[in-house]
């Protein structure tokens, strides 16, 4: 007499309960190297960057582009706030490694001794800050100013100063939320 110890109901539901268990740890590792790697969501604190971007904004970040290119002028990038750990600062790029920046009296922004001609933070600058003396930007180092210039803490303050390269997190490339605002950042004016 033979004894069948083979379940065939318990050897497929074990077959399945592995299969779940790898499923998920595949998904995790996905997102994981997404978050990490790829771009992540940020939503935004305050009203430095109005009109283009508002306090509650969600936005999608793109961490990866900057692997392959320089930022650049006018792009809206996210930092981290040196003095506050998990705490991430959100400005527009205004000048570029190597560039002279100078922001006269009269709130004129001058890039090696150009105006520059922008149609972001349309205000009157009534703080020059650091900048109302040239700033000389080091290689890998970039100048930054929230779009609302009368209510930013920006790289014209010496607690933000200017911005290493190598701790931009990434672009600012699309804002999910609110939906009905849903649209590239670039394309927001």
């Amino acid at each position: 007499m033979v004894e069948e110890d083979d379940n065939p109901e318990k050897e497929s539901l074990g077959k399945e309960v592995i299969s779940v268990i790898i499923n998920v740890i595949i998904c995790f590792f996905i997102v994981f190297l997404i978050t990490h790697f790829i771009g992540q969501r940020t939503v935004v604190s305050g009203s430095s960057m109005e009109d283009t971007l508002s306090d509650g904004d969600n936005l999608i970040v793109d961490k990866i582009s900057y692997r392959f290119h320089d930022p650049e002028r006018f792009d809206v990038v996210v930092f981290p706030y040196k003095y506050e750990e998990d705490t991430y600062y959100i400005k527009r790029i205004i000048g570029l490694p190597g560039e002279v920046v100078k922001i006269d009296s009269a709130g004129t922004i001058y890039i090696n001794g150009e105006i520059l001609p922008e149609n972001y933070g349309t205000e009157e600058i009534l703080n020059a800050g650091l900048a109302n003396s040239e700033i000389l930007l080091g290689a890998g180092e970039y100048f930054v100013l929230g779009d609302n210039r009368n209510n930013s803490t920006d790289s014209r303050f010496e607690s933000v100063g200017n911005i290493k390269g190598e701790d931009i997190v990434g672009k600012a490339w699309l804002r999910i939320y609110p939906f009905n605002e849903f649209e590239l950042v670039d394309n927001i004016e």
